[in-house]
């Protein structure tokens, strides 16, 4: 299904997400900021748990990768810590090799057919038995005529083989490497400029407790002078300090945005890829009743099990064994 995300320009003072459903009617999902934190987390501002609640699934019952991976977990390696953009990621790039292993697996059962069409062809080619005389003789010189015939359906199987399921395995989203390349270096660089904005957050709060403390040693023991430079800098610390807010809560509507529209382009990909490989083991399954029709059961059950193959069910039970976090960061209240 085609989605559509647009955002409120006002991302600051109300997160608000409209999509289009199936009838393209836009469904408007509102969330207010919220005035209670818990301490960052990696730079990242979450609502205190007593506001946890208040916040809706932005695509609720559908198990999308836009309200499930917001939050870091730790790197199962020691190395830190995975970003739960890196997680989707890491689901693309495994996707990526278990189609090129699946494109391996048929270009072994292209060779298979292709020596056994040799074989037969060859056998077809024995002059054994061939002074055999009267009726029986007929009834055997066709059953090794049906030898080369069979070796020729077989050729035709492994060329199709080729062309209509190895061949699209290998080639479907060649850039599939550069698009995640891109993606993922377009979230970094996002992120890279909000943790920026929340070290510059972090040092003008310090900077204004400072001035503050120096004003109130002031206010008792120096010259009105001394007092209203004094209160004029703690004034300008605290402009300085509502600036870097701005800029900090900018820097997450704009990676908050990018998350959500780079995620379900994700779950897209990852959705068309599973139908790609779906239809194309379909017709794998069809080349073969086509090429064995007196073989059809032992392809019945594979038929069966294609047929059943569901993305979305997939995308959750993916999401519930990996999913890092569903509560989503929100803006900053002074």
């Amino acid at each position: 299904m085609e989605m559509q995300i647009s955002f409120s320009n006002n991302f600051s003072n109300d997160h608000s997400v409209a999509i289009l459903n199936r009838s393209n009617t836009p469904i408007q999902i509102h969330h207010q900021p919220l005035s209670v934190f818990i301490p960052q987390i990696n730079c990242v501002t979450f609502p205190s748990p007593i506001f946890m609640a208040e916040q809706q699934l932005l695509k609720p019952d559908e198990w999308s990768y836009c309200d499930y991976f917001w939050a870091d977990r730790k790197d199962p390696q020691g190395n830190g810590c995975i970003t739960g953009f890196e997680v989707l990621l890491q689901k693309q790039l495994k996707g990526k090799q278990m189609q090129k292993d699946m494109a391996e697996f048929i270009r072994e059962r292209i060779k298979i057919e292709e020596e056994y069409a040799k074989n037969l062809s060859k056998l077809s080619q024995i002059p054994l038995a061939s002074q055999e005389e009267g009726t029986l003789g007929e009834a055997w010189a066709q059953l090794k005529k049906s030898l080369a015939d069979e070796a020729e359906v077989h050729l035709k199987f492994s060329s199709k083989l080729q062309s209509e399921v190895e061949k699209p395995f290998l080639t479907f989203r060649e850039n599939f490497k550069k698009d995640m390349k891109r993606f993922d270096h377009h979230i970094a660089d996002l992120r890279k400029t909000w943790f920026s904005q929340s070290k510059s957050l972090s040092d003008r709060q310090k900077e204004l407790e400072l001035k503050t403390q120096q004003l109130e040693s002031k206010l008792t023991s120096k010259t009105e002078e001394e007092i209203k430079k004094a209160r004029r800098k703690s004034t300008q610390a605290g402009d300085d300090l509502m600036r870097s807010v701005d800029l900090y809560n900018q820097s997450q509507s704009k990676w908050f945005e990018e998350m959500v529209t780079t995620s379900l382009e994700l779950e897209r990909l990852e959705v068309e890829r599973v139908e790609m490989i779906r239809q194309h083991l379909c017709q794998y399954t069809t080349l073969r009743h086509e090429t064995d029709m007196f073989n059809q059961s032992t392809m019945e059950p594979v038929d069966k099990l294609l047929q059943c193959v569901d993305p979305i069910k997939d995308r959750e039970v993916w999401v519930r064994e990996n999913k890092t976090g569903e509560i989503r960061p929100v803006d900053v209240e002074i």
